[in-house]
C-alpha cells in the first residue's frame, strides 16, 4: 500500500482514517469528566493496558473480556469505526487513542477526565513495529529493518515521532489526571502496576481479585482470548498471517540492531530526549 491519510504533516493509514474525523476530534470532541483515556504511541503494549483496565472495572470477573472484542470495549478515537461509536456512547466511556497531544481533543485539557499514558523503550517499539506493520497493509511496506529504521528516526511513521508524540504528553506528567506507566515496569512487576493504576481510579481490589486482573490479562491468556488479540480482523487489512502478540517482551530489539544502529539510536535518543531528567526512562 502506498497511500497514507496525511492530516498535519503526520501519516495516519489511508484505511479507517479520515481527515474530517481528525479534525473533528481536535475541535468538536468533547471529552467529559467521567471518561478515561488511555494514550499510547502505537506498539507500546497498548492492549494490555486496555485488558487489565477492563478488568480491574469488572473486579477480575472475565465475562466482559471473552464476549466483547476489545475495539468495543475501548474504541479508538480516530478511526471510522470508533469515532462514531464513542460519540454516541452513553455513561463513563473507555477512549484509546495513539494521537499525538497536538491533535488531541481540545476539550481534554480543560476537563477532570483521566488518562494514562504508557510509554515503552522506543527501540522496541521500532522493531515490533517493523514486524508488525509488514504483515498489514495499513503502511508502505519498508521491505528491510535498515529501511524502517532510518524511517523511524526521521518520524516517517504512521503517527509521526516517537521522541515528538512522548515529549509532547510528558508535558502533562504532573497533573493529577494523568498517569505516566513504562511497559518495561508493567512487565517487571505487573502486580504492582495494577495497584498502581488502581490508586490512580480510585478502585479498591481485594488480593483475589487483583489475582484475577493479572490472570485473565496474562500474554497467554490474551493470546487465547479471541476478543483480544485481534483474530476477527478483517482479511483485507491482514496480509501474511499477521500477529498482533508476537513476543511481549523487553529488550528484544538487540537481538537485531546493529552495533551501528545501536549508537546511530542513542545519539537521536540523546538529542531529542536532552530536556528530561536523568534516569526519566526505565531501559536507561
Amino acid at each position: 500500500m502506498s497511500d497514507y491519510t496525511w492530516f498535519e504533516g503526520i501519516p495516519f493509514p489511508a484505511i479507517s482514517y479520515q481527515r474530517e474525523i481528525l479534525e473533528d476530534i481536535r475541535n468538536r470532541f468533547v471529552v467529559k469528566e467521567e471518561d478515561l483515556l488511555i494514550l499510547t504511541y502505537p506498539k507500546s503494549g497498548t492492549n494490555w493496558l486496555i485488558e487489565i483496565v477492563c478488568l480491574i472495572q469488572t473486579k477480575g470477573d472475565s465475562k466482559w473480556i471473552q464476549t466483547v472484542s476489545i475495539q468495543d470495549r475501548s474504541p479508538w478515537l480516530e478511526t471510522n469505526r470508533g469515532y462514531p461509536a464513542l460519540i454516541n456512547k452513553q455513561g463513563p466511556r473507555l477512549i484509546t487513542s495513539h494521537l499525538p497531544i497536538h491533535l488531541f481533543s481540545k476539550s481534554f485539557f480543560s476537563s477532570k477526565a483521566k488518562a494514562i499514558y504508557l510509554i515503552r523503550n522506543p527501540r522496541d517499539i521500532l522493531l515490533s513495529g517493523y514486524f508488525f506493520w509488514g504483515n498489514t497493509n495499513l503502511v508502505k511496506n519498508p521491505g528491510s529493518l535498515r529501511t524502517y529504521f532510518e524511517w523511524f528516526l526521521k518520524g516517517n511513521v504512521i503517527y509521526g515521532s516517537w521522541f515528538e508524540h512522548v515529549c509532547g504528553w510528558l508535558s502533562m506528567r504532573e497533573w493529577d489526571n494523568f498517569l505516566v506507566l513504562y511497559y518495561e515496569d508493567m512487565k517487571k512487576d505487573t502486580k504492582g502496576t495494577i495497584k498502581k493504576i488502581c490508586d490512580f481510579l480510585g478502585k479498591k481490589l481485594e488480593p483475589d481479585e487483583l489475582d484475577l486482573v493479572l490472570k485473565y490479562s496474562s500474554f497467554q491468556a490474551m493470546k487465547e482470548n479471541n476478543m483480544s488479540n485481534y483474530s476477527l480482523v478483517s482479511e483485507d487489512i491482514i496480509t501474511n498471517g499477521f500477529k498482533l502478540m508476537r513476543k511481549g517482551t523487553t529488550g528484544d530489539w538487540k537481538n537485531h540492531f546493529t552495533v551501528a544502529q545501536a549508537e546511530a539510536f542513542d545519539k537521536v535518543f540523546q538529542e531529542k530526549m536532552a530536556g528530561f531528567p536523568p534516569g526519566m526512562f526505565p531501559w536507561e
